[in-house]
């Protein structure tokens, strides 16, 4: 019997096939975190998965529908690694997926560089964290801002941790997009798939997909964009074939 702590709930995955445990008090995962996992590549039967800043655990839980491979998932707040470690034993995972409580700067004490096939991330977002978000909600303030990673930190711990040619995937804003490329470059992390995910056909774009290959060579693809409402507010056909698959 997984234990459900006072202000948690257990709500299904968007595809409805698995359940994850969350809190409104700490973490609710993002729309984001969902399209990364549906857009990385994945091996489909052996591997090894790493995904760094996994919150409640939500991006190697859907990648395990994806692929055979063993995932870990990387959390420093300690409240949010037991709530991915219950989700994982909550729908039969548990020998498939593990979970690190662990700075993601300390990680190489643990593992071995260089030894993993995918490392996917959905870091903090925004540089700088006021008093006030941090007093409002630690748990939120942590996930949100660069407290404790940067996007360098970031990116130089995936060139880390993954194999020659091995693939690195993030989500994040698309107005980080020339930092992302000059910090993966920086650390040989080849930029070769991106993909802009908008709001609407007239909105610009609020979330950024890319993935890179370590010492890959040259050359991107720009992929079509994803547009996630029509007019009439409804999810596009387009975006409900991805998020729902």
């Amino acid at each position: 019997m997984v234990k459900i702590e006072q202000d948690e709930r257990i709500d299904y995955l968007p595809n409805e096939k698995l359940k994850i445990i969350q809190s409104p008090d700490v973490f609710s995962f993002s729309m984001d975190a969902i399209l990364l996992a549906k857009f990385c590549y994945v091996p489909i039967q052996k591997g090894k998965i790493i995904d760094l800043c996994t919150g409640n655990g939500v991006i190697p839980l859907i990648l395990s529908e994806r692929s055979k491979a063993d995932i870990i998932g990387v959390e420093i707040q300690e409240r949010l690694y037991k709530m991915a470690f219950r989700s994982a034993q909550l729908n039969g995972r548990h020998e498939q997926l593990n979970f690190i409580h662990e700075d993601i700067k300390d990680i190489d004490k643990t593992l071995t560089r260089g030894s993993f096939d995918v490392v996917t991330c959905n870091p903090p977002y925004f540089k700088n964290v006021t008093e006030k978000d941090w007093n409002e909600n630690h748990h939120f303030a942590i996930a949100r801002h660069e407290i404790y990673c940067t996007l360098d930190d970031v990116i130089r711990i995936s060139s880390e941790l993954v194999k020659q040619k091995g693939k690195v995937a993030i989500v994040h804003r698309p107005d980080r997009l020339i930092d992302i490329i000059m910090i993966m470059r920086k650390y040989h992390i080849e930029p070769k798939r991106i993909q802009f995910i908008h709001p609407k056909k007239e909105k610009e774009a609020n979330i950024l997909l890319i993935e890179g290959i370590k010492n890959g060579n040259p050359g991107i693809k720009i992929l079509q964009p994803l547009f996630v409402y029509d007019n009439d507010n409804t999810y596009t056909k387009q975006f409900s074939d991805v998020y729902f698959s």
